[in-house]
């Protein structure tokens, strides 16, 4: 899923947007948010990141943010960008990085959930295509959705490859400078090449968010060559009454996959260490692979409906009681 995109005027404006939300704007004359959140290249203070996220928040979850009494999921996600980097888990910045989380994985878990990695580079122009198998995926270690899936090589433009990769790289790309979520902001940005895993008409995707360390539900996606659909399970595999606003729930039944409560366990070893993280796994011929791992999905802004359980899913997280 691409999270956010540029759009360019005839004047020269050019906006940033994220699910169909402006969250900026590139204009000679910048006023309110846009003129603080224009300088965070160059640094912020924690008053000013503060009033950015207030900002941000209010655009897309649609109501004022409390980070004095966080109650809610989103809320809680933002208290954790705010206040977390001050005592950091370098882990998180680690883990975040989807070069540097195979290191975590292969440590806790072993190798054998690791999707094959065929090379790693710190630019484009350095990737070799000539050695690359027919089939093959390439990503940035920092994006979200910026994935090139190559199933002919030699139907491949390898010049537009290697130009999208390039502004994938670019800082503007970084989840820290769109949404200040700080464990990204220290990655160096790098090029993965994984292994192409043919799963067929539909790939499912398990993904586990844990609280404090402990799996309490599954956000499954689905039809995602078609339409995407996610849908939420409790850790008992019960299809819960709630949806992502942005997607809609399958309406096909989705059984609980034979591996299940193995996910579960090697979720809860990878998420010891955290207050919340998001692990994603997914299974082709009955091998099981982690995807990634996330500490702010849909970067803590995204809507739930009905809404209470905003509220339900932020009482799973406790968090620390000194800012």
């Amino acid at each position: 899923m691409k999270i956010f995109r540029k759009k360019r005027f005839p004047n020269g404006r050019r906006h940033i947007y994220f699910m169909g939300v402006k969250i900026f704007s590139y204009q000679k004359r910048l006023s309110g948010f846009d003129a603080v959140y224009n300088r965070r290249f160059e640094g912020l203070t924690d008053k000013e990141i503060k009033y950015c996220l207030q900002e941000q928040f209010q655009r897309f979850a649609g109501y004022k943010l409390n980070l004095d009494n966080p109650q809610t999921f989103n809320e809680k996600l933002q208290w954790l960008k705010l206040y977390y980097h001050r005592h950091p888990n370098p882990l998180m910045t680690k883990c975040a990085d989807k070069v540097g989380v195979r290191d975590y994985i292969a440590e806790k878990i072993g190798k054998k959930y690791l999707v094959p990695c065929l090379g790693v580079w710190d630019n484009p122009d350095d990737i070799d295509f000539d050695k690359l198998p027919d089939k093959f995926v390439l990503k940035v270690n920092w994006g979200s959705g910026q994935n090139i899936i190559v199933k002919d090589k030699s139907k491949l433009d390898i010049i537009d490859a290697r130009e999208k990769l390039r502004q994938w790289m670019k800082p503007e790309s970084n989840h820290y400078n769109c949404f200040f979520e700080w464990p990204y902001k220290d990655i160096k940005p790098k090029i993965i090449a994984e292994k192409f895993l043919d799963f067929g008409s539909d790939l499912l995707d398990y993904k586990i968010m844990c609280y404090n360390g402990i799996p309490k539900n599954i956000f499954v996606c689905s039809e995602r060559f078609t339409n995407l659909k996610i849908t939420i399970f409790d850790s008992k595999w019960k299809r819960l009454p709630v949806k992502r606003l942005c997607h809609p729930v399958s309406q096909k039944e989705i059984k609980c996959p034979e591996r299940f409560q193995e996910m579960l366990e090697l979720s809860k070893i990878l998420a010891k260490q955290f207050l919340f993280v998001r692990v994603d796994f997914f299974c082709v011929k009955n091998k099981m692979y982690i995807g990634e791992m996330t500490f702010f999905p849909g970067a803590g802004i995204e809507k739930f409906e009905p809404n209470e359980w905003d509220k339900k899913l932020g009482d799973l997280l406790v968090l620390p009681k000194d800012k």
